[in-house]
Order: structure tokens, then C-alpha cells, then sequence
């Protein structure tokens, strides 16, 4: 929660972890999570614009648009 909230703010993630004396979960899973799904050729927007926050300098409202700009597409289950 600390670390979104604080990328909401602006600041970067670099700054924020160098705060922290807790872990940030999620930083770390969304990196390997990112590296899965693109090795495996999953798509996953939601985690691919997260990454795109954490580790890209995208701004969250930027990232917010390119979800919401998508094609709506049907979710498939096996």
C-alpha cells in the first residue's frame, strides 16, 4: 500500500524503497510475474502496466488510460 501510495504522489520507486525499512511486497513478484508472462506469452495488462510503473518511470495515470483504452476482449478459462 505505501509504495502506491507513494508512486501516486510522484516519487520513484528507487526513493521509496530506499525509505522503507519493511519489505514492499508486490515490487519484487511483479518484476517476476512480468518475466513469466512475456517468456510464456501470456498477456497481462493490468501486471504489464504495474511493471511499466515500478520499473519503466511510467506515470499511474498513464497507465490507467492504457487499460481503460483497450479492446475489450473475452477472458478464457481452461
Amino acid at each position: 500500500r505505501t509504495v502506491g501510495y507513494r508512486l501516486g504522489k510522484g516519487e520513484t520507486l528507487e526513493d521509496i524503497l530506499g525509505d522503507m525499512t519493511a519489505v514492499a511486497e508486490g515490487v519484487k513478484t511483479t518484476e517476476a510475474v512480468y518475466g513469466l508472462a512475456r517468456r510464456h506469452g501470456v498477456e497481462m495488462p493490468i501486471t504489464e502496466q504495474v511493471y511499466a510503473i515500478l520499473y519503466e518511470g511510467r506515470a499511474p495515470s498513464d497507465a490507467l488510460r492504457a487499460l481503460m483504452a483497450r479492446d475489450p476482449k473475452p477472458e478464457e478459462w481452461s
